[in-house]
This record gives structure tokens, sequence and C-alpha cells, in this order.
């Protein structure tokens, strides 16, 4: 077997984002956001590392993803995540020391 070359574009991912600003709460990805939506990735930029924190959630369970616990500075993690809604859309929570890029595939 070996390696085939092609011209059709790969799609890694998820297509659209969403910015999410610090010190919101539940923010909704997409316009409505539905079960089954792809949330790909988590761009979290860190401004004060003390109050940096995110939280997403998909209607019932939440899920705290990130706390600096005031290490660190000023800094970008992405954090990969790949998983899709199971039953409503995906919001996402921040604390006031960082914003947050959301990358997927929401329902509008």
């Amino acid at each position: 077997m070996g390696y085939k070359a092609t011209t059709t574009p790969v799609q890694v991912g998820g297509t659209e984002y969403v910015t999410v600003a610090a010190s919101q709460t539940a923010k909704v990805l997409g316009g409505a956001g539905a079960k089954g939506d792809l949330l790909s990735r988590l761009v979290v930029h860190v401004v004060t590392a003390s109050t940096a924190t995110v939280s997403i959630t998909d209607g019932t369970t939440e899920i705290a993803l990130f706390s600096a616990n005031g290490g660190g500075g000023v800094r970008t993690e992405s954090i990969e995540l790949g998983i899709r809604a199971k039953v409503g859309p995906w919001k996402v929570t921040t604390g006031a020391g960082c914003s947050v890029i959301a990358i997927g595939q929401f329902s509008e």
C-alpha cells in the first residue's frame, strides 16, 4: 500500500468559529445550537491567570475544562475536543480572566 496524492481538500475539525468574551455565562455556540453539534476545539486566551476558567455544557452535563489556578501569565492554549452535543446546544462559560474561540460545526 502506498500513499496516494489527492487534490481534494481535507477538512479537519470544524468549519465555524464563535468568539466568547470574558465573563460570559452559557454563551450558545451557533445561532440556536442543537443536539449533535460538533465542538472540535477551544482556543483559550488567558489575560489574568487567577480568574481564567472555562466550562462547557450541552444542556445537562457541565464540564470544567480549564482553570489556570494563578499559574503562568498571558498566554493562549488550545483544548482539542472533537465531541458532539448529546442533549442540546453547546454553551461556554468563561471567567473574567480569559476569552475563548470555539471551533466546530454549530446549528444556526
